[in-house]
């Protein structure tokens, strides 16, 4: 597999979606948490959504639990929260494993392309954030205290490349 296209997801609601579908936009993918400290940046998030939506961004969320028990209720619960509480209306997909041997394909893919310090795989905690370009190609990893807000400029390059 080569690019972000050769993935599919689901929706929160149980949809697949083959990831070609995002083929000509860019792409930041997110795991998400509920009750992390960094939970308010699904606020951020929306604000991307949001300013560059229309310009050719498409934020996916992924709900992920396997950091401190942070995300334990159901994908319909996940997804009422982060409606209710941020007025998210970017695509929340099913929660996923990010690291492991259950990990989802997509994470397994985003951290091979796109390792952390040191060239560690591992995703460390909640709101990893991988920013993917117009073609498919992961173009960097973003640290959960990197706020939404301080990608603007990498997230403008990746869309007028």
């Amino acid at each position: 597999m080569s690019t972000i296209y050769d993935f599919e997801a689901r929706t929160i609601d149980g949809q697949t979606v083959p990831l070609d579908q995002f083929k000509g936009k860019a792409l930041l993918i997110v795991n998400t948490a509920s009750a992390c400290g960094y939970t308010p940046q699904f606020g951020g998030l929306e604000e991307l959504h949001k300013t560059y939506g229309d310009k050719g961004l498409v934020v996916l969320g992924f709900p992920c639990n396997q950091f401190g028990s942070q995300d334990p209720g159901s994908n319909d619960e996940i997804a009422q929260f982060c409606q209710l509480n941020f007025g998210v209306s970017f695509p929340m997909m099913a929660k996923v494993d990010v690291n492991g041997d259950n990990a989802d394909p997509l994470f397994k893919f985003l951290t091979k392309e796109a390792p952390g310090l040191l060239g560690t795989t591992g995703i460390k905690w909640n709101f990893t954030k991988f920013l993917v370009g117009k073609d498919g190609e992961v173009i960097k990893r973003f640290a959960p205290a990197d706020a939404p807000a301080g990608l603007a400029k990498d997230i403008e390059k990746a869309l007028a490349g």
